[in-house]
């Protein structure tokens, strides 16, 4: 069945049943993962953390999980084999989207055709009243802290546009002899930063933005941890790593 995003209602998801242990198939080829401001501070801890353009004008943060496309090195679809799961990965099979009657309102959806979902088993997401069931409630209440974190994200991301901080880079590889390029990402210019007028940086710091801006910064060692990672799982293709301006 192809999968299709769709209003989740509980006259067409009576019997809908999410699966337990759902796994991470739904990642597995995922090189990159969104993550919110909120999680940068553990999230840095583990992950290379850039930022790729959301679009022709924004600039969106995300989690390094391997080191070329359709490659994650951090799960084969069943088990996560970080310390972190970005909160990104979590909600899979469902999303927040804006009611097709307001726009202001959001509404639950659900990937449709997801092998994450049956009808013979596993938890129930309306019960025999029609009632979103606890399982389905938790998963409401998480999407919606995310979509209220996510907006702060965008803000953060949006002032550092703002300030000219972000620098262009690639990232270098070479993989068992063969060289490859991630192109597309963006890092905050250390040296842009330092430069600031101090009451600019006085005001990062009020806002609460410094403290994610230097996570951000000490992020970018992760990628020796990735790099590890490959050599280990892939022994034959270890990686040589060098971060160049695009």
């Amino acid at each position: 069945m192809a999968l299709e995003l769709v209003p989740l209602t509980k006259q067409q998801h009576a019997k809908t049943k999410l699966l337990p242990n759902p796994g991470f198939k739904h990642v597995k080829d995922e090189h990159i993962a969104p993550v919110l401001v909120q999680e940068f501070s553990r999230a840095s801890s583990e992950f290379p953390i850039v930022f790729v353009k959301r679009n022709e004008e924004e600039l969106q943060p995300v989690v390094i999980l391997g080191l070329k496309p359709g490659e994650n090195l951090y799960t084969d679809g069943q088990r996560w084999t970080g310390l972190y799961i970005p909160a990104s990965v979590t909600h899979h099979p469902f999303a927040l989207v804006p009611s097709s009657q307001n726009e202001d309102e959001l509404m639950v959806a659900i990937l449709q055709g997801s092998d994450l979902l049956s009808e013979e088993e596993g938890q129930p997401l309306f019960d025999d009243k029609g009632e979103a069931t606890e399982l389905l409630e938790r998963r409401k209440d998480a999407m919606l802290q995310q979509f209220e974190m996510a907006n702060v994200t965008r803000a953060f991301t949006k002032t550092i546009q703002e300030l000219d901080l972000f620098e262009a880079q690639s990232l270098n590889l070479e993989l068992n002899g063969e060289k490859v390029t991630i192109n597309g990402l963006h890092m905050v210019n250390e040296k842009k930063l330092m430069d600031l007028p101090a009451k600019k940086v006085e005001d990062l710091n009020k806002r609460g933005l410094l403290g994610p801006i230097y996570a951000h910064l000490s992020s970018l060692h992760q990628i020796h941890r990735v790099a590890t990672k490959r050599a280990e799982l892939k022994p034959a293709e270890a990686p040589q790593t060098e971060a160049a301006e695009a």
